[in-house]
Order: C-alpha cells, then sequence, then structure tokens
C-alpha cells in the first residue's frame, strides 16, 4: 500500500525516534509500504519519520542512481544492487574526506542542494529477519545511509547548508508547510501548520 508522506513543517520529522523490538505490529508490512512509497515517489531512501511513525527503522535501494546519466558510470553502476532495511541502525563510525552532492527529500520536494559529507562509514543494524549486519560503505551508498539515518534522530539535510542558503530556501520551505506547495504522490501535513487552500 502506498502511504502518505509527512511534509516539512510536521513535528515528527524533529523528533528523535524509539528502537523496536522484532515483536513490533505488523513490521513486514510496513517495510513492504515503505519501499512501495518510495519507489512510487522515486525516492532512494524512506524513513519510518517520513510515514509520521517515530521508529528506528528506514530502507533504502539505490537501484534509481545506476540508471541516471553520470560520468563516472563505472561507480554509480555498483548502486543498482544495493536495496536494504536498516532496523535499529548503529553508525560506528563515519570517516574519510568530506565531499559534496546535491540531495533531495521526499518531505522536502523541489529543493535540492550540495550537502557536505564524509565518504566513509561502519555500521550495525537488524535487516527484515532480525538478522544482525555490520558493514562498512562508501560514496553514495554512505551517504544516502547518513541522509536516511539523520531522519532517525529529527535531523533534515537542509540543516548542513549555511545561514545564506537556508534564507534563500525560506519562502519554498513556508509553503510546502503551509501546503502550497505539493509534490505529485501522496501527502500528508501537519495538522498544526497546514494551512487550507
Amino acid at each position: 500500500m502506498i502511504l502518505p508522506i509527512t511534509m516539512y513543517g510536521d513535528p515528527v520529522l524533529r523528533r528523535k525516534c524509539k528502537e523496536i523490538k522484532d515483536s513490533y505490529p505488523n513490521l513486514k508490512t510496513l517495510i513492504y509500504n515503505m519501499f512501495e512509497t518510495m519507489y512510487q515517489a522515486d525516492g532512494v531512501g524512506l524513513a519510518a519519520p517520513q510515514l509520521g511513525l517515530s521508529i528506528r527503522v528506514f530502507v533504502v535501494d539505490t537501484s534509481a542512481f545506476a540508471d541516471e546519466e553520470n560520468d563516472d558510470k563505472e561507480a554509480f553502476q555498483e548502486l543498482s544492487d544495493f536495496k536494504r532495511v536498516f532496523i535499529n541502525p548503529k553508525i560506528v563510525k563515519i570517516y574519510g574526506e568530506f565531499w559534496k552532492f546535491k540531495e533531495g527529500c521526499l518531505s522536502i520536494p523541489e529543493i535540492r542542494e550540495n550537502v557536505d559529507r564524509p565518504e566513509y562509514l561502519h555500521i550495525e543494524y537488524y535487516d527484515e529477519h532480525w538478522k544482525k549486519h555490520e558493514e562498512s560503505l562508501k560514496g553514495v551508498r554512505a551517504r544516502v545511509i547518513q541522509h536516511e539515518y539523520d531522519h532517525l534522530y529529527g535531523k533534515l539535510f537542509i540543516d548542513y547548508l549555511s545561514p545564506l542558503k537556508r534564507q534563500l530556501i525560506n519562502k519554498k520551505l513556508k509553503k510546502i508547510s503551509e501546503g502550497i506547495l505539493r509534490p505529485s504522490y501522496k501527502v500528508e501535513f501537519s495538522k498544526k501548520t497546514h494551512k487550507k487552500i
């Protein structure tokens, strides 16, 4: 089932998420719905808070990047087989050179900005079968995970922007939070910030 994506301005996007247990109700259905929702919105990652749930779960499928036109075809081709479910993840280490990449977010439509992030990370997490994993990742994979992981702490990619850049996008952010700027996919606005139009 395709679920509505929570838009910028909803307080749930700024909350720190809680760990879950393997007894969490309907988890398999939730994960399936997260992937369906992400694909319908042409995303490469989706975190539970973006569906209004303050739990430590996110999904990633970077295959969309592999189809894009890029200078480094080889590097992006490896993204075609990176599909994961992250439950109760913990980034153990982030390291390496910082590099810029234009990021966007399904909860913040029509805004894409360069964000500096470290190239490598080491992460521990459980998959959808509650099997524990440890992985070291680099490049775009590491970036997508850092972006989704931030959601679990109430952090958004726009928080990395300079005050000047932030000022330049403030009008768009206001329009998103008021429900004026709407993407083509199914969305939900905060009752506290949504202005009837």
